[in-house]
């Protein structure tokens, strides 16, 4: 399903996957994780694209997912498009960059997670508010967050779903480093550039065998997080925090 909020580019043997609906932050609705999907799993398949780099524009990433449209039409089945969005995520042969700036809400924040290299603009800020919406945590971060950056300060950004910087994102290993704004795209794009350079099969068994061990345990997770998310998403608890959260917005 094409969609204008979503813009795919392709230019020396990379592919870049922008988030485009700044009037709503970068809000992620079903039309939108339709193309997120096609778009990367073409790129997965193209022998032609070595690389994906992931970014939004210069003032936010992504506001996570679209809460009036989850309210109004919440997924059913485990083959809604978000829901298929996180498949193609886990299932990704190929190196995925990220570029973020401005406010990486939610699904912005778990989706980098699944990057095999990061970059954060210095005013970028990370939130994980599942826990304030009467959600659970989605994407296998209940799993790969506390590897990456141990149980309890896993356990703050999951319990407590308060706001973090780049500082405390890197410090935690989320993402790889932090730079100016002004240089958050340059740089993701100039490492995009260092690994599409590199020979592509290499490459792709590179990330296979780094991700080899948790794979099992990465999918296990991220349908058990579905199952449970799914049944929070209809229960009166979320309804209500749901719709406070957007009378307050």
């Amino acid at each position: 399903m094409p969609t204008s909020e979503i813009l795919v580019t392709e230019e020396n043997h990379i592919c870049t996957v922008k988030f485009n609906r700044p009037h709503q932050k970068n809000a992620i609705n079903e039309a939108m994780y339709t193309a997120l999907s096609d778009a990367m799993i073409a790129a997965d398949n193209d022998p032609d694209v070595h690389v994906l780099l992931i970014t939004g524009d210069e003032s936010c990433f992504t506001a996570g997912n679209d809460l009036r449209e989850f309210l109004e039409k919440p997924p059913t089945s485990k083959d809604s498009p978000g829901f298929r969005f996180l498949r193609t995520l886990v299932g990704l042969q190929k190196p995925l960059v990220a570029a973020v700036n401005g406010p990486a809400v939610g699904i912005g924040t778990t989706l980098l997670l699944h990057c095999d290299l990061v970059y954060a603009g210095e005013s970028a800020v990370f939130i994980l508010p599942f826990i304030n919406l009467g959600l659970c945590p989605e994407n296998a971060c209940s799993l790969l967050l506390p590897q990456t950056a141990g149980h309890r300060r896993a356990a703050e950004l999951l319990m407590l779903g308060e706001p973090f910087n780049a500082e405390t994102a890197q410090t935690l290993g989320i993402i790889n480093s932090a730079c100016p704004d002004a240089e958050t795209m340059e740089h993701a794009l100039a490492t995009a550039e260092k690994l599409a350079a590199k020979p592509p099969l290499a490459l792709r068994q590179t990330k296979a065998l780094m991700k080899s061990a948790s794979k099992k345990a990465v999918q296990e997770m991220l349908y058990e997080e579905i199952q449970v998310f799914s049944t929070l998403l209809h229960s009166a608890e979320a309804k209500a925090a749901m719709t406070a959260f957007l009378r307050k917005s």
